[in-house]
């Protein structure tokens, strides 16, 4: 430990190695004292057994033997305490070498902890820093905005001015019908239309320009959100896990079938391929509709309207009521209640994509009402590849959690043909979902409330786990999906 390099000791140790040497220093002192004080005790039990003797002997030959017997008296002592003292000096050797090894583990798990500490205040002056940057730039990019917004609005005045002006030109055009012109009104006119013109191209400029500081400011106020979200819930990964102290109880496995008793039907020109062309066809109502993707039998959906146009439901969970540890069978053909917690179908999800490019939108809700959601841009494979996905983010509220420009095979329990890393992913998380390396986000995993008995085991819960980011623990989620074409929103 000597050549070990020193590390804080805390007073808790100095206090219990000081009691151990005071402890020492005292025993010590007895035995001294029993040194001392035996001779002496000794010796005057031989002198009271002098006077008490009457026999002739002489006082020499008495003496002799009575310090005979007093020598093997002590010895015997001294031999008995130099054993106590063995033992003794052994026992506290002992007892010192547990101190010291629990004082090196205690030094060493304290330096650690000072360690971990320092490095989550530094992430937390950095981010603080960043936000702090960013909320300059938003501020600039607003004052900017409200001078666009002026210099718009003094346009607009403009405007309205020339437009009076060439409707004083227009009541003098209607005469000029009747009388011909002059020379100079003739440029007049021509010289006024120009400057409108020109006036008008200006102004749709600067609109143009409003739009895209507009758009950039969006962007900024996302980035400003999700940074204030993560210094508000920096803490360690335990303390936050230990938010629930509660595990539900696990229901019996049972497939479950698609129930639909509130299906409409589309029978103008059949069923329509999802939920947008519905949509486009004058429907405005969410609900459960009848679609029929090309190349596929026709099949029921849930349809939400929003956005200005109309979104098909692939997966929705809002209570827990159903259980979403199924087999490979049941993900692929769907099950649960379409106005209720269901799970579409991957050989649906997957005929509905194959019309087109389509963006997967995920939106989540935790325990605290927040909403947040994201969206991507996603490429489904077809039972040959076990459902393959590939996605690539296009915008959102919250940090991503899925690999992306990965493929993500479909796995359920009882198949998971290739375990990764030895670690059997849908077994140990509960329910089917696509996984690379078993990440930690699962949206079909166990629905567990924050309250519920028995003990949480995380990696079987209901939350999104960005790499580089904190748990949000989920209390609903919905994943749509959504044709790519832009003529589909409003």
């Amino acid at each position: 430990q000597s050549h070990s390099k020193k590390k804080p000791v805390s007073r808790k140790s100095l206090c219990i190695l000081n009691n151990q040497r005071v402890s020492g220093a005292e025993n010590m002192k007895i035995i001294l004292v029993f040194l001392l004080v035996s001779p002496l005790a000794l010796s005057a039990g031989a002198e009271k057994d002098y006077s008490s003797f009457d026999s002739p002997a002489t006082p020499e030959t008495k003496s002799r033997f009575a310090m005979l017997d007093d020598v093997r008296i002590l010895a015997n002592g001294l031999l008995q305490l130099g054993h106590g003292l063995k033992d003794f000096v052994h026992k506290t050797k002992g007892q010192m070498n547990d101190i010291f090894q629990k004082l090196y583990i205690f030094d060493r798990s304290f330096y650690e902890l000072s360690l971990q500490t320092s490095e989550i205040k530094e992430e937390e002056e950095q981010l603080r820093q960043t936000t702090a940057r960013l909320q300059i730039h938003n501020e600039e990019i607003k004052n900017l905005s409200q001078e666009m917004k002026s210099k718009i609005e003094d346009l607009i005045q403009n405007k309205i001015e020339l437009q009076e002006k060439v409707w004083g030109l227009e009541d003098k055009v209607t005469k000029l019908a009747i009388i011909q012109p002059s020379t100079q009104e003739t440029e007049e006119i021509s010289s006024l239309k120009a400057f409108v013109e020109q006036q008008d191209n200006h102004i749709k400029q600067l609109l143009r320009i409003v739009q895209d500081q507009h758009v950039q400011l969006d962007r900024q106020n996302n980035q400003i959100l999700e940074l204030e979200d993560k210094l508000n819930h920096i803490e360690l990964q335990e303390t936050v896990e230990n938010s629930f102290t509660g595990e539900q109880t696990e229901a019996e496995v049972t497939p479950f079938p698609l129930r639909s008793a509130a299906a409409l039907t589309y029978t103008s020109d059949g069923a329509p391929p999802d939920c947008t062309a519905l949509y486009n066809s004058g429907t405005r109502t969410s609900g459960v509709y009848t679609i029929k993707p090309n190349g596929s039998e026709a099949f029921d959906v849930y349809c939400e309207m929003k956005f200005g146009s109309s979104w098909t439901v692939i997966q929705n969970r809002v209570d827990g009521s159903l259980d979403f540890n199924q087999t490979w069978d049941t993900y692929t053909n769907g099950f649960g209640d379409l106005n209720e917690e269901f799970w579409l179908g991957l050989k649906k999800i997957y005929s509905i994509t194959q019309q087109g490019d389509y963006i997967l939108r995920i939106e989540l809700q935790d325990w605290k009402d927040n909403k947040r959601h994201i969206q991507y841009a996603f490429s489904l494979g077809g039972p040959e590849t076990d459902y393959t996905l590939q996605l690539s983010r296009i915008s959102g509220s919250i940090p991503n959690a899925l690999p992306e420009e990965r493929e993500l095979r479909f796995l359920t329990a009882d198949r998971d043909m290739d375990t990764i890393n030895e670690f059997n992913c849908p077994e140990n998380y509960l329910g089917g979902w696509w996984h690379s390396e078993c990440e930690e986000t699962n949206l079909n995993g166990k629905y567990v409330a924050p309250r519920s008995r028995g003990r949480l085991d995380r990696r079987k819960g209901l939350y999104w786990k960005p790499k580089k980011g904190r748990y949000y623990l989920l209390k609903s989620t919905k994943i749509m999906v959504h044709p790519t074409d832009s003529k589909s929103f409003d």
